[in-house]
C-alpha cells in the first residue's frame, strides 16, 4: 500500500460515516424489494474473497434478525452461480433446479420455492448477490421488473462498497500507529471543527497528502 493510500484510508477513518449508517441503507434496500416484489425474504450477500464465502450482511423478511454474519460457501448455489457468472437469473421452481443448494437453505431455517438474484457489481468488480425469496407469482415477471431489481443492485452494489471501505478506515483507526493513527485523529477533528478551521486543516491535509504522494 502507497504512503498515499495510507492517507486516504486513515483520513476516511475519522471523516466517514459509521459501518451502523450503511448497514441501515442496505437494510433499506432489502426492504423495499421486499415490499416492491410482494415477497417473502429478500437478502443482501457481501463476498468475502479470503474466505470464500458469501456473507448475509442485510436480511428482510424470513430470517431478518438472525441471518446477519451467516456464510455459506461463494461457490455453490443459486447465489454462487450468480456471483461467478455476472449473470441475473429469475427461477420459479427451485425444486427443479440442480443449481439449488436446499442444505444451506435448510440451514437458514427457510426453504423457498422460488428466487430472483442479480450480481451486486461496482467497478469491474463483483462484491456480493441480491435475492428476493418467494415473491408473488400470480403475475407473470415483466422485464421492467427485472430492470429494476438490477436497479436495486445497483444501489446496493454502492453501498457494499461503502462498507468495505468503512471496515478499511475503522481497521486503520484500531491498528494504526504513529503517523497513519495521528491522521485518522485529524480526520475526526476536522469533522467535529468549524468552516474557517476545516478549510484551513483541508488543506494542510492536502499538502501533506501531496508530499506522501511524492514519496510513494
Amino acid at each position: 500500500m502507497t504512503g498515499g493510500q495510507k492517507f486516504r484510508d486513515a483520513l476516511a477513518s475519522g471523516m466517514l460515516p459509521n459501518e451502523e449508517s450503511h448497514r441501515a441503507l442496505l437494510q433499506s434496500i432489502v426492504n423495499v424489494a421486499r415490499a416492491i416484489f410482494d415477497a417473502n425474504a429478500s437478502s443482501i450477500f457481501l463476498l468475502d474473497s479470503e474466505a470464500d464465502e458469501l456473507v448475509f450482511e442485510a436480511v428482510s423478511g424470513e430470517g431478518e434478525g438472525d441471518l446477519i454474519g451467516m456464510r455459506v460457501p461463494s461457490s455453490k448455489g443459486i447465489a454462487g452461480w450468480v456471483l461467478m457468472t455476472g449473470q441475473p437469473i429469475v427461477i420459479d421452481d427451485l425444486s427443479r433446479d440442480p443449481r439449488f443448494n436446499r442444505e444451506a437453505a435448510e440451514r437458514t431455517g427457510y426453504v423457498p420455492q422460488s428466487l430472483m438474484a442479480v450480481p451486486l457489481v461496482h467497478g469491474e468488480s463483483t462484491l456480493g448477490v441480491l435475492q428476493v425469496l418467494d415473491r408473488e407469482t400470480s403475475r407473470t415477471l415483466s422485464l421492467s421488473e427485472v430492470d429494476l431489481l438490477i436497479l436495486f443492485a445497483h444501489q446496493a452494489a454502492i453501498a457494499l462498497e461503502l462498507l468495505q471501505t468503512a471496515r478499511r478506515a475503522q481497521a486503520v483507526t484500531a491498528t494504526g500507529s504513529g503517523a497513519t493513527a495521528v491522521v485518522a485523529r485529524l480526520g475526526a477533528l476536522l469533522e467535529s471543527s468549524d468552516d474557517d478551521d476545516n478549510a484551513a486543516g483541508v488543506r494542510l491535509l492536502e499538502a501533506l497528502e501531496a508530499v506522501l504522494e511524492h514519496r510513494s
